[in-house]
């Protein structure tokens, strides 16, 4: 468990994407059935610079994502383990019937990187602005779905898939996250991390929002409000244990994503609370809106995924702890 007095809130010196394209080539030089797919994003992603040490193990498939999933497949059935990349819209949206049908129904072999998720996406805009992955990869049956919140996280879990069967998927920004983790933590599937105790209200986030919500957690304990924060790395299967131990312990949850509202982690968190432990509920996510360009920060703002909105919405369900 992380103590709040060590979280500065720094970012880390190493990119997501550098994270990514580091873990990758260990481990395709450790295993050569490991074969790196790319959709004519190397540069972005900084599997560029892997072309000549596994000349062997990385293809560049073009701009053809659903065709990237063919290949993969076609990988898998004659035991490969191939490593796709794509910026997340176009790994889920633009290819989910491939990735459902050719992959999932086909019971293969996937590992999916989706990066450049929600609002990280800054510059590229509308189109390239994902806030539906999580919701479309939680519907493929048996899939793995995590949201990585820093490097050291993305690096366990790249390492972690390459050894299991099954498709994975984990989302991720490419450049640098606010440090959490040290490189000694673990990430298992289906749990999650407690980074700071509250008995008052647990504010339970993943990827960027996990700083926003620890946050949000300073500003609440200058009002006399005392929150837990927890990562929900594994958006599914989802840490059903911890959820109904804090609806219990605290009384209220709110949830925080880079992601639409509806689909990801707070409907997640709204199934298992629904079924198990009714509590009052907020949800942090984007509403009924599509991707736009700005900075990161400026986009936080735009959609109400800043510490202070969930500050305020932790504040409405402390007051009374009214349901929805």
């Amino acid at each position: 468990m992380i103590n709040s007095v060590t979280i500065s809130y720094e970012t880390e010196d190493i990119e997501m994407r550098q994270a990514y394209a580091q873990t990758l080539l260990k481990l395709a030089k450790q295993n050569r059935n490991i074969i790196a797919l790319e959709a004519d994003l190397m540069s972005a992603i900084s599997t560029n610079k892997l072309q000549n040490q596994i000349p062997g193990q990385l293809i560049n498939c073009g701009i053809m994502e659903a065709n990237m999933m063919g290949v993969a497949a076609g990988l898998s059935i004659t035991g490969k383990i191939p490593f796709l990349h794509t910026f997340a819209q176009f790994a889920t949206r633009r290819a989910y019937d491939q990735l459902f049908v050719s992959g999932a129904y086909a019971r293969l072999n996937l590992k999916i990187l989706g990066s450049d998720s929600g609002v990280t996406a800054e510059h590229n805009g509308g189109t390239h602005m994902a806030f539906e992955d999580l919701g479309l990869m939680r519907l493929v049956p048996k899939a793995v779905v995590y949201e990585a919140s820093d490097s050291t996280m993305l690096t366990y879990l790249l390492k972690k898939i390459a050894g299991e069967y099954g498709i994975h998927y984990i989302r991720t920004m490419r450049k640098a996250a606010v440090k959490l983790y040290e490189p000694d933590e673990t990430f298992e599937e289906g749990k999650s991390k407690v980074l700071r105790e509250g008995p008052d209200i647990a504010l339970m986030a993943s990827g960027i929002m996990v700083a926003e919500a620890l946050k949000a957690a300073d500003l609440l304990a200058e009002k006399g409000i005392h929150a837990a924060v927890i990562d929900m790395y594994s958006i599914k299967p989802v840490d059903h244990e911890r959820i109904v131990e804090y609806a219990r312990k605290t009384g209220a949850i709110v949830t925080a994503e880079n992601h639409n509202a509806i689909g990801g982690l707070g409907s997640a968190v709204a199934e298992v609370l629904s079924e198990q432990a009714p509590v009052p509920l907020r949800r942090i996510g984007v509403k009924e809106q599509f991707g736009q360009v700005g900075k990161t920060e400026y986009l936080k703002e735009v959609y109400h995924l800043t510490a202070g909105d969930i500050c305020r919405a932790a504040c409405e369900l402390m007051d009374g702890k009214k349901p929805i």
